[in-house]
Formats: C-alpha cells, sequence, structure tokens
C-alpha cells in the first residue's frame, strides 16, 4: 500500500482547519487593511496641507494633491500583470515598505527644513503607486486566504467597511489630531503605521499552495501588453463584469463630483459651519459601517443584484437632494444612504469577481476595475466644476443625476438575477 506523502505543517494545518484558518486570515486582512488604510488617509490630509503651507500657488498645491490619486489612471493596467506575476502577500510587504519610506523621507525632509514642492509631489507618487500596488493584491489573495462560501462574503465586507471608514473617515480626523503634534510626529506615526501593517501579515498563511497566480495555465509567457489585453479581453467578454465595470464609471464619476461641490453647496446654500459640514461628511463614513455589518442581510433580503441596485439609487439620492433642496438635514441623510450603498456593492462586486475570474486573472481584473472607478473620480470632479463654473452648482446635481438614473437601465436589464457567484468554468479557468 503506497503511504500518503506527509503535507508541510501549513498545508497540513490549513488542510485539516480551513474554516478556522479561513477565520484567523479573515482578521488579519481586515485589522491590515484597516491599519494600512488609516495611514493612507493621514497621508491624504497631512501632504496637500504640507504643499499649502510651503506655497501659494493653487496649481502647485492641487499637483501635490493629484500626485497620491493619478497613479490610478496611470499604472493600474501594470500593477494588475504585477500582481499576477509574483507573490502577492510579497507585494503587500513591499508596498507597506515603501510607503514607510516615502513617508521617512519627509520626515526627514521636514526636519531639516528642506521639504519643497517637487519633493511632495516625489513622495505623493510613491505613496499613490504604492496604494494601487497594496489594494489590487489585498483584494485578489483573499480567495486564496478565505475558503469560498459566507466566510469570504464576509471578509469582503469587513475589508470593504475597514477601507472605506479608515481611508475616507477616520484617517483624515486623525491626520487632523496628529498635526497637533506638529508635522515630523505625524509622519513618523504614519511610517510606523506602515510597519505595523507588515508585521500583522507575517501569521497570513494560504489555504493550500501560496499566495501566488498559477501564472502557467496558458502554457506560454506573454508581454506586458500581452497580458494587459488579456485581463481587460476577458472583462469586456463576460456580461456581469463588463456591466458592473460600467455602471461603476458612471457612479463613481457621479461621486467624484459630490465630492468636488458639496462643500461649496453646504456652506453656501445649506448654511453649514464647519462643525455642520464634519457631521455631513462623516454620515458618509457611519453609512459605510452599517452597509459592511449589514450586507448579509441585505443579500438575504434582495439577493446581490438587489443590494447592488440599492447602491444605485443611493448614488442617484446622493446626487439628486443637493439639486431638490438645500436641507442639510437631508442632506446627510442622503450622504449615509450612500454610504452604506457603496460598501454594499463593493462587497457584493468583489465576491462576485473572485468567483467569476480566474485566480491568473483576477490581479489584472481587479486593477482595471479600480482603474473605470477611482479613474472616474477626478473626472467627475473636473467635469462638475467646469459645469457648475458655467451653469451654476444646481444645474451640475442636476446633470449628475441624470446621469445616475440612466446607469439604472442597462444595469436592470443586462445584470442577471441569479448565478452572479458561479464558479469559474473550466473553460474560463483555462483562458491566459
Amino acid at each position: 500500500m503506497t503511504a500518503t506523502p506527509a503535507l508541510p505543517p501549513a498545508a497540513s494545518g490549513a488542510a485539516e482547519r480551513p474554516h478556522r484558518v479561513s477565520r484567523r486570515n479573515t482578521w488579519l486582512l481586515t485589522v491590515f487593511t484597516a491599519v494600512t488604510n488609516l495611514a493612507d488617509g493621514v497621508t491624504k490630509l497631512v501632504i496637500p496641507l504640507m504643499a499649502a503651507r510651503i506655497t501659494d500657488s493653487p496649481l502647485a498645491v492641487s499637483a501635490v494633491t493629484l500626485s497620491l490619486t493619478l497613479p490610478w489612471l496611470l499604472t493600474s493596467l501594470h500593477v494588475g500583470v504585477l500582481v499576477d506575476r509574483f507573490d502577492r502577500r510579497l507585494l503587500l510587504w513591499l508596498a507597506d515598505g515603501a510607503r514607510a519610506l516615502a513617508v521617512l523621507v519627509l520626515m526627514a525632509a521636514v526636519s531639516g527644513g528642506e521639504a519643497g514642492v517637487p519633493l511632495l509631489f516625489a513622495c505623493g507618487l510613491v505613496l499613490g503607486i504604492a496604494e494601487v500596488v497594496a489594494l489590487t493584491a489585498a483584494a485578489s489573495l483573499v480567495p486564496a486566504a478565505v475558503a469560498a462560501g459566507p466566510g469570504r462574503e464576509r471578509a469582503n465586507a469587513w475589508m470593504a467597511g475597514a477601507e472605506t471608514v479608515c481611508n475616507q473617515f477616520a484617517g483624515p480626523l486623525v491626520g487632523a489630531a496628529l498635526l497637533a503634534a506638529g508635522t515630523a510626529a505625524a509622519l513618523g506615526a504614519t511610517a510606523a503605521t506602515y510597519v505595523l501593517g507588515t508585521l500583522i501579515l507575517l501569521p497570513l498563511v494560504p489555504l493550500a499552495g501560496r499566495f501566488r497566480a498559477d501564472a502557467g495555465q496558458g502554457g506560454t509567457v506573454r508581454s506586458v501588453h500581452g497580458d494587459i489585453r488579456a485581463g481587460l479581453a476577458f472583462l469586456w467578454g463576460n456580461r456581469v463584469l463588463r456591466t458592473m465595470a460600467l455602471t461603476l464609471t458612471v457612479m463613481c464619476a457621479c461621486w467624484g463630483a459630490w465630492m468636488a461641490l458639496i462643500p461649496l453647496a453646504a456652506t453656501r446654500s445649506m448654511g453649514a459651519d464647519d462643525g455642520r459640514y464634519g457631521v455631513l461628511m462623516s454620515a458618509l463614513g457611519l453609512g459605510g459601517v452599517v452597509g459592511a455589518v449589514t450586507v448579509g442581510l441585505v443579500n438575504r433580503l434582495l439577493g446581490r443584484k438587489g443590494a447592488m441596485f440599492a447602491d444605485l439609487l443611493g448614488t442617484l439620492v446622493l446626487v439628486a437632494t443637493p439639486w431638490l433642496t438645500s436641507s442639510l438635514v437631508l442632506n446627510t441623510v442622503a450622504a449615509f444612504l450612500g454610504g452604506m450603498g457603496g460598501v454594499l456593492w463593493s462587497v457584493n462586486s468583489r465576491t462576485i469577481g473572485q468567483s467569476l475570474v480566474p485566480d491568473a486573472l483576477l490581479g489584472r481584473y481587479t486593477a482595471a476595475l479600480r482603474m473605470f472607478s477611482w479613474g472616474a473620480l477626478p473626472l467627475g470632479s473636473a467635469l462638475a466644476g467646469a459645469l457648475a463654473q458655467a451653469a451654476g452648482l444646481s444645474a451640475a446635481f442636476a446633470v449628475f443625476a441624470l446621469a445616475a438614473a440612466v446607469i439604472i437601465i442597462p444595469f436592470l436589464r443586462w445584470m442577471p438575477a441569479g448565478e452572479l457567484t458561479a464558479e469559474p468554468t473550466s473553460e474560463a479557468k483555462d483562458r491566459p
């Protein structure tokens, strides 16, 4: 009788206790996401403020701010190839190391009185590129770390909630508090946080195999651009993925428009002071928390398509409310619904993508989807600013409310109600 070969300790433990390993990995990934996105939120507040203290040029300050998000437009597709070719946990470590180093360089420059706009722009680009790598790799390694089923949905919910709350809500608040102790102290604490994120991932183990995709599925090694084309072709060739990408592009443009116009609308039309404006913006994060906690219940009641449709309605309410009323209370409620819907969409779209996309393409798919979504944010902001300048705030909100309403029609028509989380077919798995 042939003896069964012994498994390595980590693989053996994962095989014997898959649910226990999944739960532990879920906690590790959630805490890692929270910690690193908290640091990202701090840098997105501190670095533009540093630029504003150095120069009075709006162009220079806006360029520094843009450096933090521009990599989503310029590097996403290439980062997707990187994530599909290399160990995804290693990429997370390298991204955190690059972010910590960039922040430490800034801290040293501040201490020596040599922090200028070119250095801020360069460090902003490093932080932006590292964020693209980290978020793409983190989302892509979930299938290797967490078993399919309710546990994976829960992992995606917690990670999406942590990302939204810490990056967009808690990070700026913590950054403002840290700045009270001085810019160098704020940067030092942020660098330490990135190092902590690296340490959190040390106990993370794959359920089986490793955190690197099986690159040899297609039997050939493609060029970088060939890999990019293969990833985009797969996304565009799948009706569900294509519908999600196009819908998300329009919704994120609407979000970008709202973020660009709401400061003026709140202070001029709604009569909000600094405190009330803070409450309005905090409603987004609170809605995100509620969405992360209730996504399982909402999915059971409405189904995945219904939960994602709720986000379309939430986005419509978000951008239409400032057009229809100057009530600060109603606009705060709209922000809460928008934040809740955003997390409902994020959790379900990630779960669907991780199920429909072969592991060897998951990095490229995730990066492409992020490019569509996060890349649409600055475009929506720019268009909204131009419309508001030419026709007024109300007209700009009206245009984007119309866009949010129109995108509902193709979503309802093209998005199937069932089989949104079927495992990839054997034919899909074999595609390069």
